[in-house]
């Protein structure tokens, strides 16, 4: 019996560090569908084909070709023996189909891992947070910013816009980036709005299977690392 997990948490919950962890402490690839559908765009085939199109027109992707996405990925050797999944499933029909997909291979989702976040720390750690582009290290304005000066500053041409994040390295000014998703506090806010809606019934469908552990995610990432750890392996014995 292999290792399947479903990753699933707020922004800002960590779902990042964690899978990295799991992926190397469980020896299992971490899939996230965001990333599969982004290595669309180097492929020629019907399928990639397909989902440009659906990406470029501004669509979400439909439940039978995110199905069919996963079932590929899936399918490489490297999955053979467990995975974890971040983003998928995201409706409980694509819940139900990976049911019947992994039944037909003799497996079964081990655990859910919730990772659980209030709503005011959420929003502070993804509209907080700030990355230098040339190493990769990331800072927050609200909880890590020893070393990084930081300012909110106005539209240069129209007061009308909200003011924009400036953060910069103090050694040497060079500006940090962010993602374009944290840019404004009301896309950010969004986003957990969505999460919430679109979580609550897939949490309500794998609890009535006893699989969900809810995990604190407003601790240090080894004392979450610590818990998921716990979490998985009580599913292993399970």
């Amino acid at each position: 019996m292999g290792l399947y997990i479903i990753l699933m948490g707020v922004q800002g919950a960590g779902k990042g560090e964690q899978a990295k962890f799991i992926s190397q402490s469980f020896d299992i690839p971490h899939v996230s569908t965001g990333d599969l559908f982004r290595a669309m765009k180097t492929r020629t085939d019907a399928l990639a084909q397909r989902i440009q199109g659906i990406l470029a027109a501004g669509k979400l992707v439909d439940d039978d070709t995110t199905n069919q996405v996963v079932s590929e990925r899936l399918s490489q050797p490297d999955a053979e023996h467990g995975v974890i999944l971040d983003g998928y499933p995201r409706t409980p029909a694509q819940a139900e189909w990976l049911d019947r997909y992994l039944q037909s291979r003799g497996e079964r989702i081990g655990v859910v891992l919730l990772l659980q976040l209030d709503l005011y720390t959420a929003f502070k750690r993804a509209f907080g947070r700030v990355t230098d582009s040339e190493t990769g290290k990331s800072y927050n304005i609200y909880y890590n910013s020893s070393g990084i000066d930081w300012k909110f500053v106005d539209h240069p041409t129209d007061k009308q816009f909200p003011p924009r994040l400036l953060a910069t390295l103090s050694q040497d000014g060079r500006e940090l980036t962010r993602r374009s998703d944290d840019g404004s506090a009301h896309a950010v806010l969004t986003r957990i709005d969505t999460y919430t809606e679109q979580t609550r019934p897939l949490i309500a469908y794998y609890d009535e299977k006893g699989v969900v552990v809810r995990i604190d995610a407003d601790q240090t990432i080894e004392q979450v690392g610590s818990d998921i750890r716990r979490a998985i392996q009580a599913a292993q014995g399970k």
